[in-house]
C-alpha cells in the first residue's frame, strides 16, 4: 500500500478555534498540510480549483463548522453532497452545537463523524488523535477529474 500525504481542509470561520486546531496539529507533530477557508463559499473554491492558492491535493479530510456566515455548514454540505466530483468527501462536524436537528441534518449528509467541540477538549488533541488514526487505517476515496 502506498504512502500518500493526507491533507486537511479546515472550515472554520472562528479564528481562535482554527488556531487551536492548527497548534493541536503541531504538539503532536503532525505536519499534514492544513488549509483553512472561513466558510463555505471559500471551502467550494478550494475544492474546484478555483482559488488563488489552488486545488486541495487529494487525498483530504474536512473539518466542518456548522455555524458559520456567508455559507454555513448544512449549506455546505449539501452543496457537495450534489457535486459529481466532491460528492465523495469525508467530513467530520466539528461545531459547538449539540441540537439534536444540527447532529441528524449532518448525518443525513454522510458526515464521517459529528464532534461537539467542548467535547473535544479545550487544546483539541483527542480529535487530532482521531483525525490522525482515521486516516491511517482508512483508504480515503480518490479525487474525480
Amino acid at each position: 500500500m502506498e504512502s500518500r500525504t493526507v491533507s486537511i481542509l479546515l472550515i472554520e470561520d472562528d479564528d481562535i478555534d482554527a488556531e487551536g486546531i492548527e497548534r493541536a496539529f503541531k504538539k503532536q507533530k503532525i505536519a499534514n498540510p492544513i488549509t483553512r477557508a472561513s466558510d463555505g463559499i471559500e471551502a467550494l473554491a478550494h475544492l474546484r480549483g478555483e482559488s488563488a492558492a489552488g486545488t486541495l491535493e487529494s487525498p483530504y479530510i474536512i473539518l466542518l463548522d456548522i455555524n458559520m456566515p456567508r455559507m454555513n455548514g448544512h449549506e455546505f454540505l449539501k452543496e457537495v453532497r450534489a457535486d459529481d466530483k466532491l460528492n465523495h468527501c469525508v467530513i467530520f462536524v466539528l461545531t459547538t452545537s449539540d441540537d439534536e436537528r444540527d447532529i441528524e441534518q449532518a448525518y443525513e449528509q454522510h458526515v464521517a463523524g459529528y464532534i461537539v467541540k467542548s467535547r473535544a477538549g479545550e487544546d483539541f488533541s483527542a480529535l487530532v488523535g482521531l483525525v490522525d488514526h482515521y486516516w491511517r487505517y482508512v483508504e480515503l476515496p480518490r479525487v474525480r477529474k
